[in-house]
């Protein structure tokens, strides 16, 4: 058996692939830089998909990044696997025949980007094996990295308008396999809510911060600037720090009796559990709005007009757009991220699949409370988003609201490759826990 390279991102190239295959396997190769086997792997690769009846096999590696060479270790594949850019490496093994029922069924043969991600969530959906996609935990071959950006550069490639015809074909994508498995939903039919009688402000900027003592002032700054025509305040939870930011937040709750200061009892709460920390407290305003503690918001006129929208819109979270700067304001790619990707009809489908929402978030707060936060530092924002899209309408603003400032401080700027895995393990789980909820929901409408 050969390993064959391309990218595969055609129907074309898939068919093309099917008809030339002799064998009982095809491997993939789908870099152009160098790839180098290790002993025995293609053979090694096609020994355990013929004992297990998987369909598609791949494995660990080693990855060669400005000289260095280091072990990568790809995630097993769940049902939660269901970004385009699910990271499986360079080297693929899939079965032949697979291959060749999967292009006889497809009705629309003419993917330009999308037709490998396609077969794989085909192949995903076989049932006359437990495992069809399997991850091979070996270190198999070593492959050059190319791309050498920091992980949070990397991170905004989906919402690049670069790539904008190849994000419609994977959202077309996985939208079909969402239907195919009955996790599916119609954003059209979202639940509108309006607002009930609320004891404490219109609003609360929530703040979670921990030894941000170079920003922390900014950002309460940020918030107590905002011009509206109701009440709000500032509630910051002070996680333990010991750098300063507690005396600076001490100062400036003395100076303006808008900024509620929260220390929590407990000292094993990640961000999501100082939010929940915050929105349970009974000074909490009506709507819970995101701001962190490295960042601004764009103008003096944020808070009100994210106020004015959830009352228009009768969203149960909005989101809004961010633009990305260093410490002078002055932007960095890619500059305003504004997800307008998002569609009232599929934006509730394509969040499975994308691996943010946006930012400044904002909740409405009678149901943030039910629902509750999950006590994590990375990935609350887009749990609670995948929850209350599952059955009411999440609102947008497309316009600036919000400055994301990066500096060297910044938790995700540089993360190393199990960061990025761990993170995205969590995200995976999320996305499985959030399709098996809508599959019980939808067949307990049917």
């Amino acid at each position: 058996m050969k390993m064959i390279k391309g990218s595969f991102a055609s129907s074309a190239e898939l068919v093309a692939l099917a008809d030339e295959a002799t064998s009982d396997y095809v491997a993939l190769c789908l870099k152009a830089e160098p790839v180098v086997l290790g002993y025995r792997a293609l053979e090694r690769m096609e020994q355990v998909a013929r004992l297990t009846g998987a369909k598609w096999v791949y494995a660990d590696r080693y990855v060669v990044k400005n000289g260095q060479r280091e072990a990568v270790r790809c995630l097993d594949y769940e049902v939660g696997s269901v970004r385009n850019d699910f990271d499986m490496g360079a080297v693929l093994l899939v079965e032949t025949e697979a291959l060749r029922r999967y292009v006889q069924e497809q009705e629309n043969g003419q993917w330009r980007y999308a037709a490998l991600y396609d077969l794989r969530l085909w192949i995903s959906r076989q049932t006359d094996v437990e495992r069809p996609i399997l991850h091979l935990g070996e270190l198999l071959y070593t492959e050059e990295e190319a791309d050498v950006r920091l992980s949070g550069v990397k991170q905004f490639d989906y919402v690049d308008p670069r790539n904008r015809e190849a994000q419609v074909e994977f959202e077309q994508v996985c939208t079909r396999h969402l239907k195919a498995i009955g996790a599916w939903i119609d954003g059209t039919k979202a639940e509108r809510i309006v607002p009930g009688e609320w004891t404490a402000g219109e609003a609360s900027v929530i703040i979670p911060v921990r030894n941000r003592v170079r920003t922390i002032e900014d950002a309460v700054r940020s918030a107590l600037s905002q011009k509206t025509d109701f009440d709000f305040n500032v509630i910051v939870v002070d996680n333990h720090s010991t750098d300063g930011t507690t005396e600076v937040l001490r100062r400036l709750s003395g100076e303006d009796g808008r900024v509620v200061c929260l220390v929590p009892e407990r000292t094993d709460l990640g961000i999501g559990g100082c939010w929940d920390l915050a929105v349970r407290e009974e000074r909490c305003g009506r709507f819970a709005v995101q701001l962190d503690s490295d960042d601004l918001y764009s103008s003096e006129h944020t808070l009100q007009r994210i106020v004015d929208e959830f009352h228009r819109q009768g969203c149960a979270m909005l989101i809004g757009s961010y633009r990305m700067c260093d410490f002078q304001l002055q932007t960095l790619p890619p500059g305003i991220i504004d997800h307008r990707e998002w569609t009232d009809e599929n934006g509730v489908n394509n969040a499975l699949r994308i691996n943010g929402l946006g930012a400044p978030r904002a909740f409405y707060t009678p149901l943030l409370r039910r629902l509750g936060v999950p006590n994590t530092s990375y990935g609350e924002d887009y749990a609670l988003g995948l929850a209350f899209s599952r059955r009411y309408k999440i609102g947008r603003i497309y316009d600036e609201l919000y400055l994301c400032r990066r500096w060297e401080g910044n938790s995700d700027a540089a993360l190393s490759p199990e960061k990025v895995n761990a993170n995205n393990r969590y995200k995976d789980s999320l996305r499985s826990m959030e399709i098996l909820a809508r599959q019980r929901m939808n067949a307990e409408r049917v």
